[in-house]
């Protein structure tokens, strides 16, 4: 699919008003981010039919499921979507076979049966196939979850907040699978969470909601970058860039990747030449000099241009950078930043202090 998804809804609840218009790409994860209250759930059950706003829109892979100036507006039976909700809802009585099966006799164009045996691998759950839900553990429960919304062959898989009553541990067990639906599925995903380490991780294209309102809507590097919406200003701001490997220093237990506009030298991963790694930097993990350092410990020191500059009024300022076609974000003293004469336009050094590997 690569029709963009188009969403226009206007809803009034009085205290709380969802007011939006969208195009969101039609491969690929988009997360919906925002805390509690912002309007994202709202949005999805728009988008799900579970909520009718009198006001709205919507198309997807050019089919049109609502339009109010038509008076068009089609049930959540007859969207040909997948929906996963913060709890699994399996049926206790069947097991992790018996629940994939279920309600698909009931819709005209199923997963057929290699369709189901890749969803099945995608998830890692062929071995779980005799099982009831109360012998799985709650990730487990999740993927079989997500395996029976994809088994209805949708054209848009819905999660809403799937990982919030996982505990750290079951997280990590699930975030891996969920984080391979983009490279493997052919369907938009739309995935709604307000932990900024599963947009990180997940997110191709990131959604900013707050008080019912998109703040912000782009690819994520782009988006987590920009100086006008609150992330780039949280304690825990970071930007995450897709990279390449291209060579690894076993003597040093480094792995060293490409970047549109250069390399950084990562921990070492276990990761084959040519593997895609999706890295992120944390603001705070940056500084930045005027001139190459004549010895330092970092070893990813990269020339620069300052695209952007704030000062949050607290003694920080928020820098934006440029390093070829990637954004970079660095936090700072106001003070420095005020030593340094930094300025947009100014060309500088950034050195990176720590990465994480994402995936």
């Amino acid at each position: 699919m690569t029709q963009p998804i188009t969403a226009r809804f206007q809803l009034d609840y009085g205290a709380f008003q969802l007011a939006v218009e969208l195009s969101l790409p039609g491969s690929g994860v988009t997360v919906l981010f925002g805390h509690s209250g912002s309007g994202k759930t709202t949005l999805l059950r728009c988008i799900a039919g579970l909520q009718r706003a009198p006001q709205g829109f919507l198309e997807i892979n050019g089919h049109c499921w609502q339009d109010s100036e038509r008076d068009l507006f089609l049930p959540t039976h007859k969207r040909a979507l997948g929906y996963v909700f913060q709890e699994a809802n399996l049926f206790p009585h069947l097991t992790v076979a018996g629940n994939l099966q279920f309600g698909l006799k009931r819709i005209t164009n199923p997963a057929g049966a290699a369709g189901l045996q890749h969803i099945l691998e995608l998830l890692g759950i062929e071995h779980l196939l005799k099982r009831k839900p109360d012998c799985l553990s709650g990730g487990e429960r999740q993927r079989v979850a997500i395996a029976r919304a994809l088994a209805l062959n949708p054209e848009v898989l819905l999660m809403d907040e799937p990982l919030a009553s996982l505990d750290f541990k079951r997280k990590q067990e699930i975030l891996p699978f969920i984080s391979r639906l983009h490279q493997e599925l052919n369907i938009p995903v739309l995935y709604v969470t307000h932990s900024q380490q599963e947009v990180a991780q997940l997110a191709d294209h990131l959604v900013i909601l707050a008080n019912g309102r998109a703040l912000a809507s782009g690819p994520l590097s782009e988006t987590l970058s920009r100086l006008d919406v609150p992330l780039a200003q949280d304690k825990k701001a970071s930007t995450v860039w897709q990279t390449n490997v291209v060579e690894h220093e076993t003597g040093y237990h480094l792995t060293r990747v490409a970047f549109s506009g250069g390399a950084l030298c990562l921990p070492m991963a276990d990761a084959a030449i040519g593997t895609p790694l999706r890295v992120q930097i944390y603001a705070s993990d940056v500084s930045i000099v005027l001139e190459v350092p004549a010895a330092t410990s970092i070893l990813n020191v990269l020339p620069a241009t300052i695209t952007g500059l704030i000062d949050d009024h607290g003694g920080q300022s928020v820098v934006r950078l440029q390093i070829g076609a990637q954004a970079l974000l660095a936090h700072i003293t106001s003070k420095s930043a005020r030593l340094l004469g930094l300025q947009i336009g100014m060309a500088v050094y950034v050195q990176i202090k720590s990465t994480s590997i994402l995936n």
